[in-house]
């Protein structure tokens, strides 16, 4: 381990924080609202709207595969970290093989194992954001349930809709959870770049970075959730 190294893994996890920050709302790089905002206000909506119909077969559909989803990444973590304790296991091979690559850094058996160990920890932590974000989905669900029928909201509208805000406020949570683990994984890509050296992990950190910055703030997909929230506001 190199001075160089320690500067580059301060960047990978100074970017990884400077994006969660940014995202979460702590504070703002940019002016306009994130990906992840605008679809918290749609969540908030897709409650509102559940008060207006009785039978809520597809919202519990929509729940499941919420759900699903989650857990297939909660599963895609542990085999991660499986796959990164059978490469600490197997680290002269490994190794032997990224010396092959040209413009490489050389390291240590001991550097390697570390390196490995940090992605391993990476999936750990993206695994503990999964299994969380599940959980809260299934408590979501069973919160769902308490929504009463249209008779009744109709009686008390006021207490109706600050029921579906707080259930809206656990779907929320759940999704950032869900969202921070899967920001685990995409950034693990760019901690790759450290088995190829410190210069590299620090340009496949800040590719990674730029990709997760365009696709919050620049991407197709959030013109489209803005613009079907603006098309819901000008409704009478």
């Amino acid at each position: 381990m190199t001075t160089v190294d320690l500067l580059a893994l301060l960047f990978f996890l100074g970017c990884w924080f400077l994006f969660d920050s940014i995202v979460v709302g702590r504070f703002r790089l940019v002016s306009r609202r994130s990906l992840t905002e605008v679809m918290s206000i749609h969540r908030k909506r897709w409650m509102l709207n559940a008060l207006t119909r009785d039978l809520k077969i597809i919202d519990t559909q929509i729940m499941a595969g919420l759900q699903n989803g989650t857990a297939f990444f909660a599963s895609t973590s542990i085999f991660a970290i499986g796959g990164c304790f059978a490469l600490m296991g197997e680290a002269d091979t490994a190794q032997s093989l990224f010396q092959d690559l040209p413009l490489l850094t050389p390291s240590t058996r001991a550097a390697f194992e570390m390196k490995a160990g940090g992605l391993a920890a990476i999936f750990g932590y993206s695994f503990f954001k999964f299994g969380w974000s599940y959980r809260l989905f299934n408590y979501n669900t069973i919160l769902f349930g308490s929504l009463p029928m249209m008779a009744e909201t109709e009686r008390d509208r006021e207490k109706a809709e600050r029921l579906a805000e707080r259930i809206a406020e656990i779907n929320i949570i759940a999704a950032r959870h869900f969202n921070t683990g899967l920001r685990a994984i995409f950034l693990s890509i760019g901690y790759l770049g450290w088995f190829l050296g410190p210069y590299a992990f620090i340009a496949t950190t800040a590719f990674v970075f730029m990709i997760l910055m365009r696709r919050q703030y620049f991407s197709d997909a959030r013109k489209t959730v803005i613009a079907a929230l603006e098309g819901a506001e000008e409704k009478p």
